[in-house]
């Protein structure tokens, strides 16, 4: 447990994990639902069961706003975005079919996909990334044949920050006819996306990351175009709907929401979306502060700390990886630790993307970088680095 003292002066840079601190709004939306509301949404016919309702379709219509969506129905609500990504991945494959993906994935995708190959039941090929952790989308288009049926693209890297080009690599996929899943975990209230613009089929996001919102809360965001009953459910039981039936309902968001949701957490998220649409240049606005400061970061740290490396090359994201000169990554986070910074270190559960970045298996420490982090502390964690070393 930290000490008080150290709580005081703790930095956080470990918002890939989740974000922290939440803004104050999300936390009072929580204890508003806990003490105020506290119905169970759509399964009773009562005004708090009514009011716990409103509170998740709002969050429903600020996700579908957020991301170009015109029905908020398709904005399907989960735990998480790897809940969002097996939905998908498990729900689209059938037996025979194929599926492409990169070499720069977490094992959110990856786990999966080579469970279903494990199994005999598809086939997976992986594009790899250059030295730059980018994906060409000609690398995607050599690989699908009349048997893929889907392409899964981590849009950002968990560990190195790399963007991959999505909207081209949707086309790819508008062209071939395969589906396009996008795992938007780290991208999500941090780039602006748009699923039409940018060719995407369905969307895995995390509430707890960019767009602010407590721990299990996710959502599968389906495009206004996609056909959403290419999708079998992976879980059946109550929705509240069609309570005189047996048979699960088959329609949105119904098909896909068995058994009671976070709706104490979705209250939460919808203030953390809010927050995001009031912040002046929204989503893309909170991308270009945190990618300054994680810029300046490296270009401080490069000319401060003797042994310092990245891997990259440019800064496109607020996550930085890096490793010092005969310091284990482990060994300088748990130092950075000690001093009140917190980071992460190791394989950071993709160990796909380590191998294409010749990381593996050492890791590397990761600054992961929020909005509301502050230039004075990307000053004290380079002196913190500087002292280790």
């Amino acid at each position: 447990m930290l000490l008080s003292s150290q709580r005081n002066r703790m930095i956080y840079f470990d918002n890939a994990a989740t974000s922290f601190p939440k803004p104050p709004a999300v936390i009072s939306a929580m204890c508003d639902y806990m003490t105020k509301t506290g119905g169970n949404p759509g399964r009773s016919a009562h005004m708090l069961s009514f009011a716990a309702g409103e509170t998740v379709f709002a969050a429903r219509q600020l996700l579908a706003e957020l991301f170009g969506v015109s029905d908020p129905m398709r904005a399907v609500m989960l735990f998480n975005a790897t809940d969002a990504l097996n939905l998908a991945i498990q729900g689209i494959l059938r037996p025979g079919d194929h599926a492409v993906t990169t070499s720069m994935e977490h094992n959110s995708t990856a786990r999966p996909l080579f469970e279903l190959q494990k199994a005999g039941r598809i086939e997976v090929s992986v594009a790899s990334a250059g030295p730059d952790g980018k994906t060409a989308p000609e690398q995607i288009e050599r690989l699908i044949t009349d048997k893929t049926k889907l392409v899964v693209v981590n849009h950002v890297s968990n560990v190195f920050g790399t963007v991959q080009p999505i909207e081209r690599i949707g086309r790819v996929c508008r062209k071939s006819g395969a589906a396009f899943l996008v795992d938007a975990a780290q991208s999500a209230g941090c780039i602006n996306i748009n699923l039409e613009r940018d060719n995407i089929d369905l969307l895995a996001c995390a509430g707890h990351k960019g767009l602010l919102g407590p721990t299990g809360t996710g959502a599968l965001v389906i495009s206004d175009s996609f056909d959403y009953t290419k999708i079998r459910p992976l879980r059946f039981g109550g929705t509240g709907s069609l309570s005189d039936r047996v048979e699960q309902p088959d329609f949105l968001p119904d098909i896909f929401e068995s058994g009671t949701l976070n709706a104490a957490g979705l209250a939460g998220l919808a203030e953390g979306l809010k927050f995001i649409a009031a912040y002046p240049g929204g989503a893309q606005a909170i991308g270009r502060r945190e990618r300054e400061l994680a810029a300046g970061f490296v270009e401080s740290a490069a000319e401060a700390v003797r042994g310092f490396r990245t891997y990259t090359g440019s800064v496109e994201t607020g996550t930085v990886a890096f490793n010092i000169d005969g310091i284990s990554s482990a060994q300088l986070a748990g130092r950075l630790s000690e001093q009140g910074i917190m980071s992460r270190a190791g394989l950071h559960c993709a160990p796909l993307a380590h191998q294409t970045m010749n990381t593996f298996p050492a890791g590397n420490v990761r600054f992961s970088l929020g909005c509301f982090n502050t230039e004075e502390e990307i000053a004290i964690a380079v002196k913190a680095l500087a002292a280790v070393v």
